[in-house]
């Protein structure tokens, strides 16, 4: 089913909205290797024609303050991917920009804010105009998203959801870093979790505990209600009032430290050497449903998880329009068997 959705959509110009940074380099290649024809857009001229000098591809400089040549960077184009943070100042004006040239748009945001921004503001237009627009279809929010969803299988709610997730390392990028800072000033050093069916904020700081991971990484100290975009992404479709998210303790110190070195390439295709493995459990009354996905680097895992979004849209394999999650506009069990070999999935029972 994959290589069909494919052939259909291949050729077609897709932008990349901030294609120069870590995470859009590998959207740009995964584009190109999908048979995409990428555009390169974002707001340094030369880092764009540097990057279109790797491949051939178009490029378009734009400015989310200036409508008009976002305009100029969508048109005539089947859909935009905005890599471009802290999502809290590109979303809406990419999104808007979207809207008005009449393709859908997907974006990466990790930012809960900026997520939740995208949902209140843009439901009612986007569903209005018929458009599709998938916020964070990116490893955090979506992948966590499809695992639910899929674990969830026949059940119409549940009453927890757990996310979590085992990082061997997590080196943050510089967008990395730029929206965590968005996030903490617009959270006045609050921090944000979602029970009772609401997003709440509290001062006080996260519990520590252990979670045991499938093996080999077993028992793991974890940050309890270190939480991500997940607490946006399944809340909006999925009738579960508690979402918790669980990091690794090293991970989270790597992502809190200043020290902590960006990303490095270690293979052919630029990924890091981080590993990954996201534990997913839904629990109804005393029933308990498992999701479990592998693989490496969460950055460049995005791109995949990105493409394959955009290319499912282009070729009207969805199931809803509007402002919609990953889980709730494709087929998660179908979505996530397309991933391999980029990320390996295991559910239960």
């Amino acid at each position: 089913m994959r290589g069909q959705g494919a052939l259909m959509a291949s050729g077609q110009q897709v932008v990349v909205f901030g294609a120069y940074g870590h995470t859009g380099r590998f959207v740009v290649a995964e584009l190109r290797e999908r048979g995409f024809r990428p555009v390169l857009s974002g707001r340094d001229a030369v880092k764009l024609k540097a990057l279109a000098e790797t491949g051939a591809a178009e490029v378009r400089a734009a400015s989310a303050e200036e409508p008009e040549s976002l305009d100029r960077a969508l048109a005539g184009t089947a859909a935009v991917i905005n890599c471009a943070g802290p999502f809290a100042t590109t979303a809406a004006p990419v999104i808007e920009a979207a809207l008005r040239a009449g393709i859908p748009y997907l974006d990466v945001a990790a930012e809960i804010e900026a997520n939740a921004d995208t949902f209140t503001h843009f439901g009612g237009p986007a569903r209005e105009a018929g458009a599709v627009v998938v916020p964070a279809m990116a490893f955090f929010g979506g992948l966590g998203d499809l695992l639910a969803t899929a674990a969830m299988g026949d059940w119409s709610v549940a009453d927890e959801a757990h996310i979590a997730y085992g990082l061997s390392s997590w080196h943050p990028t510089a967008g990395t870093r730029a929206a965590g800072a968005v996030s903490r000033q617009r959270r006045g050093g609050r921090r944000v979790v979602h029970t009772g069916g609401r997003l709440e904020h509290r001062y006080d700081a996260p519990p520590r505990s252990e979670w045991r991971f499938p093996e080999p990484l077993g028992l793991r100290p974890v940050v309890g209600e270190f939480t991500m975009a997940d607490v946006v992404t399944l809340p909006s479709h999925l009738s579960v009032p508690e979402v918790r998210t669980y990091m690794t303790a090293g991970a989270a110190r790597d992502v809190a430290s200043p020290e902590t070195p960006a990303p490095a390439a270690a293979d052919e295709r630029g990924r890091s050497d981080q590993t990954f493995l996201v534990d997913v459990v839904v629990r109804s009354g005393g029933a308990e449903r498992r999701a479990v996905a592998r693989g490496q680097d969460i950055y460049a895992v995005t791109a995949p998880l990105v493409v394959e979004a955009v290319d499912r849209v282009l070729t009207g394999r969805t199931r809803a329009h509007g402002v919609a999650s990953a889980g709730k506009i494709f087929d998660a069990p179908d979505f996530l068997g397309a991933l391999a070999p980029h990320i390996t999935v295991e559910l239960w029972p």
